[in-house]
């Protein structure tokens, strides 16, 4: 049974997230301008790891005083099926996209009893003309490139206690008032630590489900909630709605993918009526498949 909240009503129900494998790495630079260009095309491309090997997104901006060499810094968040499946994202993504950045220099992004390469890879860029140095418990690696030295620690800390696929399904009856209200639930979602919303502007609007009539796809369209399909199939929309969007949330740890989802959830209650949203739900598999459940309501 459902609940209204300022006139939107909150479906009884939960999303259903699964465990995952999650990292995170400081990207620095001479301005916060190029921090946020090598943070970008780092994590881009990397929505899904059922097609992109891997979910990425910037997690928050550094100042100068939280990052490790007193640049200004953008932490970004990775994740992926397990550590061993990180590695190549890890390697291929800085590799490509932080080292080749003017200025860039890359750190560890989080403390965990478990570590994961991050400069194993990119330093056989120098070529042999790379040299190591040791600083506390760290090493770092300086590669040589034509604006001077790629600054690049050894390790980064990983963990196996992320969470991927805390979700919430906003439904409308005004696309533009829809698309306004998923902005603004990105935005409240942005403000939480150790969370991204990989997927463009962290709006998703091609929701799936397992399986298809397909041989060889993984997932195909979210049927139930397509508006044009309404009529001809089972559908899970009224007849007053116009379009669905989803927000898809990845955390290093359960209680940041519940606190992401709180403040998402409120963001839309509290102006998404008069944006002509009516209604928010979340995806589930029953509860057969994903380990953690995130019930609407206990987060309202």
């Amino acid at each position: 049974m459902s609940k209204t909240v300022n006139g939107v009503a909150i479906d009884d129900t939960f999303a259903e997230a699964f465990g995952m494998t999650g990292t995170g790495i400081i990207i620095t630079a001479d301005s916060m301008k190029w921090a946020r260009i090598a943070a970008t095309v780092a994590t881009g491309f990397g929505t899904s790891v059922i097609g992109a090997g891997a979910e990425c997104g910037i997690d928050r901006e550094l100042s100068p005083d939280e990052t490790p060499d007193g640049r200004p810094g953008v932490r970004i968040l990775m994740f992926g099926f397990s550590p061993d499946a990180l590695v190549p994202q890890i390697r291929n993504r800085i590799g490509q996209c932080v080292l080749t950045s003017p200025g860039s220099a890359c750190y560890s992004g989080l403390k965990a009893s478990q570590s994961i390469g991050l400069g194993k890879g990119p330093r056989f860029f120098g070529d042999g003309y790379q040299t190591a140095k040791r600083l506390g418990q760290s090493r770092y690696w300086r590669v040589p490139v034509m604006d001077g030295e790629f600054v690049i620690e050894e390790e980064t800390g990983v963990t196996t206690e992320a969470v991927g696929g805390g979700n919430m399904l906003i439904l409308g009856n005004d696309r533009a008032g829809l698309l306004e209200t998923a902005e603004a639930a990105v935005e409240a979602i942005a403000k939480i630590d150790d969370v991204i919303t990989p997927f463009p502007g962290g709006i998703v609007r091609s929701g799936s489900k397992v399986g298809a009539k397909y041989s060889g796809m993984f997932a195909s369209t979210n049927h139930a909630f397509c508006p044009t399909l309404r009529g001809t199939v089972k559908s899970e929309l009224g007849p007053d709605t116009l379009a669905v969007l989803e927000i898809v949330i990845d955390g290093l740890t359960s209680k940041a993918v519940a606190d992401a989802m709180h403040a998402g959830l409120k963001a839309v209650t509290d102006t998404g009526a008069k944006r002509g949203v009516t209604r928010i739900t979340a995806g589930n598999y029953g509860g057969k498949l994903g380990q953690h459940h995130y019930h609407l309501k206990d987060l309202i």
